[in-house]
């Protein structure tokens, strides 16, 4: 069976999938999600926290405050 494009849990590269479809999930949610669109890392971390500013191809970063996405970015 093949995937329908129109299924947003069914992208199969973190290039068809994008990172303002998770704010407001919650952070396991998300991080399925994140790994089943074919993200190779999740990065979690909370508001104000300091991050070098290197781009890593195939890691998402989410933003997280009481257990739920607040931001998410690729890189």
């Amino acid at each position: 069976m093949t995937a329908s494009s129109s299924d947003p849990d069914s992208a199969a590269s973190p290039a068809a999938d994008d990172p303002a479809h998770y704010p407001g999930l919650h952070t396991d949610e998300a991080k399925r999600r994140a790994l089943a669109h074919g993200w190779t890392t999740v990065r979690m971390v909370p508001p104000g926290t300091m991050l070098t500013m290197e781009h890593l191809e195939g890691r998402l970063n989410f933003e997280v405050e009481g257990g739920r996405v607040r931001r998410a970015w690729s890189g």
